[in-house]
């Protein structure tokens, strides 16, 4: 029954992989020069930081479910 219950927790580990796929859905919101972070417009270092984010989740996410 515990073994039921914590495979299905990890299941639930793999709805945490949508958050980048919905940080980034819609362009409109993000797709600004302003404001600027060491000179790179904001869609460019939006971007970025959603790639940096994804792999945090995607490793974490590796982990706790092998």
């Amino acid at each position: 029954m515990d073994q039921d219950r914590a495979t299905a927790g990890r299941k639930g580990l793999y709805f945490l992989l949508i958050i980048p796929f919905i940080g980034t859905l819609f362009p409109a919101f993000y797709a600004s020069a302003t404001p600027t972070l060491w000179g790179f417009p904001f869609f460019y270092w939006y971007q970025f930081l959603w790639v940096i984010i994804s792999s945090v989740i995607t490793g974490l996410v590796y982990l706790i479910a092998r």
